[in-house]
């Protein structure tokens, strides 16, 4: 078999598990090569050539992050509002961080991604991001013309202007997540440096993440960005004709009206269980899917949603005929993962005092200073258009200044004064706040 043949065949295999993540993934790759898209102040710090991919390893990532993303989706789930998020752009950030920590700090990350990284080469997250950049492309529709596809991951470490990082670590940025190093000045230009990336995360997802970044601390030393975009029409697109008003039932009860589409189930494949049923809409080309799952009760089900039941669910999936109505939707979340992650069982990356990072530098101890998150997700009758984006903000960890308590609770003495020259303008004393 060919080298571009066997990968094709990798590509369509996991190309089947993406699908099958549905709105909880939503997201693939078209790699792109940071340091041959960088600025002209970017450099390239790694001469490393990324290392090749395998469909065993590709598939080990992939149990890995399912287990990761539905642990997450239970952790954040709202009650009562509308969520989305990206697990392949979590993931593959943190996976980044990963690459350059050690002890306890890396066996948490483990713990908590499944080990998706790996035994300390993350070729298993490598081989199945090679795996998803061949989803990208034009195919043909039922109709025989042909659409487009479009599928992207891309990763781009930040780091501070001058600050020693160590080569191994680089060495695994350009070889493990075709990340080439692009530098920022967050100590003298937080503002500026934050624009950088917000900017960079923009371009990524086709502007529809302006901004995931508010500021920057000049503590920041490297901030570990990923982006998703995806966009891609149905195999079988939904009469726009047939789209009507119809009622939704939310979770307290009350009903609102809301534009519904409809589609022959003959063009999906359909399922039901204990509690439950479940249809699959695929997407051009046929390896991108949106898995669609409707609880009898949503929280009774989601407590006990995993990756295990969702195999369960997705493996039970046959073509029958019938009805499918499904409302056009739009949402997008923002989330701060920190205590999140913290919660789900590594804290220690988030620890000034017990984070370590030593795989990434001798020259400051380092911990992870946030981690955001936003994605968003529009669906109506002629695809899906989707994008995500990651940022792991890497900081120095200094000693917390020892705590000091001023209450002003009894009578006081105060001075207005112009520190320049020293001269005090105002002279006076407060002995009843109330009088």
């Amino acid at each position: 078999m060919s080298v571009a043949v066997e990968r094709r065949v990798a590509a369509g295999r996991f190309g089947t598990w993406i699908a099958r993540l549905g709105v909880l993934t939503l997201a693939g790759s078209v790699l792109w090569s940071c340091a041959g898209q960088a600025a002209a102040n970017d450099v390239a710090r790694s001469s490393a050539s990324r290392a090749g991919g395998s469909a065993a390893e590709a598939g080990q990532a992939a149990s890995a992050l399912n287990a990761f993303g539905f642990d997450l989706y239970r952790t954040t789930a709202s009650a009562a509002g509308n969520e989305v998020f990206s697990p392949v752009s979590i993931e593959l950030a943190l996976a980044m961080a990963r690459a350059g920590a050690a002890g306890a700090t890396a066996s948490e990350m483990d713990s908590v991604m499944h080990a998706a990284y790996g035994s300390g080469n993350g070729n298993g997250l490598n081989s199945l991001d090679q795996a998803l950049a061949g989803l990208s492309g034009s195919y043909p529709n039922p109709l025989g013309s042909q659409q487009t596809v479009r599928l992207h991951v891309a990763n781009a470490p930040f780091a501070q202007r001058g600050y020693s990082l160590k080569q191994p670590y680089l060495d695994t940025l350009a070889g493990r997540f075709d990340a080439g190093l692009r530098l920022a000045d967050f100590a003298d230009d937080p503002t500026g440096s934050c624009k950088l990336i917000n900017d960079w995360i923009r371009d990524q997802t086709e502007d529809r993440i302006p901004k995931l970044l508010d500021g920057l601390d000049p503590l920041t030393r490297l901030v570990l960005a990923n982006a998703i975009y995806m966009k891609a029409p149905w195999q079988a697109a939904f009469w726009p004709e047939g789209t009507k008003d119809s009622p939704f039932t939310r979770l307290d009860g009350t009903q609102v009206t809301v534009p519904t589409m409809s589609l022959s189930l003959a063009s999906a494949t359909y399922a039901s269980g204990p509690g439950w049923q479940a249809a699959e809409l695929g997407y051009v080309g046929g390896s991108l899917a949106m898995t669609l799952i409707l609880p009898d009760d949503l929280p009774t089900f989601e407590k006990k949603l995993d990756a295990t039941l969702f195999d369960h669910i997705t493996g039970a999936l046959r073509h029958t005929s019938g009805e499918l109505t499904l409302p056009r939707f739009k949402t997008e979340t923002r989330i701060d993962l920190n205590q999140t992650l913290a919660t789900m069982g590594m804290p220690s990356a988030f620890d000034a005092a017990r984070a370590d990072f030593s795989g990434i530098t001798d020259q400051e101890r380092l911990f992870i200073s946030k981690v955001v998150h936003q994605a968003n997700i529009s669906v109506d009758e002629k695809g899906t258009e989707a994008s995500a984006a990651t940022v792991v903000v890497i900081a120095v960890a200094t000693s917390p200044p020892d705590l000091v308590t001023f209450h002003v609770d009894r009578p006081f003495v105060f001075a207005v004064r112009d520190r320049s020259t020293g001269a005090i303008l105002f002279l006076g004393r407060i002995v009843d706040p109330s009088a």
